[in-house]
């Protein structure tokens, strides 16, 4: 990966952003762990070669965000997702993947995850990846999410009541529009932006956009 990619305007944390580094190539996984502990707003808080290895540390590191590979020697880490999250529901986890498949990418955002980033993309757009993974907003470009929501499985059930407002950030969220351009296109705060995500996420029983969003084509609340 080259460090010459343009890096994306993330807001910087008041604390070191934790993450925990899956993957079972040890190259990758040091050399990304030393970008991260250059970051003034970053710290590799460990890494973990296998899925057992990826659960037992998420337990003892407490990471804020987790960079999973996909493909680990004992399992898929698209299918761990769930259970990942389980053991801290506030963790964020970004697919690192070499496989840009419809079907890949589709299971990951219904598994949970807030989004995935290439292999082959460079070090300071996975830098701002996680950043973004960690500030809660979508890791994923609007036009891959636009291409992938009508993948989503459908199975409707009861909707739950969201204001119209909350259906209209829905609605914004699946454009792939950061918070701050959400605000700006509804003439409001971000804080108040990020106050309706937090609502309609609490309705859905999400933990994340695209989860959000997942959730809302799965139910029948919001038709791609």
């Amino acid at each position: 990966m080259s460090r010459d990619s343009a890096a994306l305007s993330t807001p910087v944390p008041s604390r070191p952003i934790r993450v925990l580094i899956v993957d079972d190539h040890e190259v990758l996984a040091d050399s990304l762990a030393k970008v991260l502990d250059d970051e003034p707003d970053m710290i590799a808080v460990g890494q973990a070669r296998t899925l057992a290895q990826a659960r037992s540390r998420t337990r003892s590191e407490a990471p804020d965000v987790m960079l999973l590979d996909r493909r680990l020697p004992d399992g898929d880490g698209v299918e761990a997702i769930p259970e990942l999250r389980q053991i801290r529901p506030t963790m964020s986890i970004v697919v690192l993947t070499a496989t840009t498949a419809d079907n890949v990418l589709v299971r990951a955002i219904e598994a949970g995850a807030a989004g995935f980033i290439s292999k082959s993309r460079g070090l300071r757009e996975v830098t701002s990846a996680l950043r973004a993974a960690a500030a809660g907003e979508a890791v994923i470009s609007p036009e891959l999410l636009r291409r992938l929501l009508p993948g989503l499985g459908r199975s409707p059930r009861p909707q739950p009541e969201l204001t119209n407002r909350e259906r209209e950030v829905l609605g914004l969220l699946a454009q792939g529009m950061s918070n701050a351009a959400i605000a700006e296109e509804i003439s409001v705060s971000v804080h108040t932006v990020r106050n309706h995500i937090a609502n309609l996420s609490a309705k859905l029983g999400a933990h994340s956009k695209l989860e959000a969003l997942s959730i809302a084509v799965r139910d029948g609340v919001f038709d791609p």
